[in-house]
């Protein structure tokens, strides 16, 4: 086969021919996509790797999509990610995929550079951040998810006990709906400071000192921690809508305890 005389222009486009069973598709694309990428941060621009699916809205008549084109857009689009640089991914990938509705995820870790508290040793804390950006009816919404694990210690066990009280892990995951910019260490914070007391990946033993004392002066139900942090979410201004969840991984069960608090997100 001469290859040299070949083209899209002489080549049938099956993905645009007609479908004749007349049934839209609600989203259609890629995922499974790991690429580097860059985020938007407090400290700069920071590079990570993600996890990336892109779909758009099919009508009936059309038989498919043109795969090729979600991979090419990420290609082109090498800005750090913020709910700017969201939104403009989105108006494109409707652009060149000739469609109405959408939605792009990307899942992700963050690091946020922290000093321990009474030794100021240096470390590296991760988190997870998913983005999620979706066109709809005419409109595009951006919400901005993280996952922050945090020390809670049970209010119960420390009134009940003669001396300590268990206290275990808790995830704290903010999945908040942006009408301005939110930095994701300003969402971090707001579970961190929720919290019987924050965590650290590095600790001398002055500095766990601290964090057992700060943890037992202020302990937290499940029911707290989702409470606190929806009041802080309540009065930022750049947040429209969110949900909030906790799992405590009970250190004197072989389950979680788990709360939820939604706002105005579906």
């Amino acid at each position: 086969m001469n290859t040299n005389t070949l083209s899209n222009n002489n080549l049938p486009d099956v993905q645009s021919s007609a479908d004749p069973r007349n049934i839209a598709i609600e989203y259609v694309g890629v995922r499974g996509v790991e690429l580097p990428i860059t985020v938007a941060s407090e400290s700069g621009i920071q590079p990570t790797v993600a996890q990336i699916g892109m779909y758009v809205a099919l009508p009936a008549e059309h038989k498919g999509t043109h795969m090729s084109r979600f991979l090419g857009l990420l290609k082109e689009h090498n800005r750090a990610l913020c709910r700017e640089t969201l939104v403009e991914l989105m108006q494109d990938m409707l652009e060149a995929l000739e469609s109405n509705a959408g939605c792009i995820d990307f899942d992700f870790p963050f690091f946020v550079k922290k000093h321990a508290p009474v030794s100021k040793l240096e470390c590296l804390m991760n988190y997870r951040v998913h983005y999620r950006v979706e066109h709809k009816n005419g409109k595009t919404f951006v919400t901005q998810t993280v996952t922050v694990p945090v020390t809670s210690l049970c209010p119960c066990s420390k009134e009940i006990s003669l001396y300590g009280a268990h206290n275990q892990r808790s995830h704290v995951t903010i999945a908040a709906r942006l009408k301005g910019d939110l930095s994701l260490e300003r969402q971090i914070r707001y579970a961190e400071e929720s919290a019987s007391c924050e965590l650290w990946s590095r600790l001398k033993r002055v500095d766990e000192k601290y964090v057992t004392e700060k943890a037992y002066e202020n302990p937290k139900f499940v029911e707290d921690l989702v409470r606190d942090v929806a009041v802080a979410l309540n009065s930022d201004k750049n947040i429209e809508a969110y949900r909030v969840q906790a799992e405590n991984f009970e250190s004197i069960h072989n389950h979680s305890a788990y709360a939820q608090i939604t706002n105005g997100l579906e």
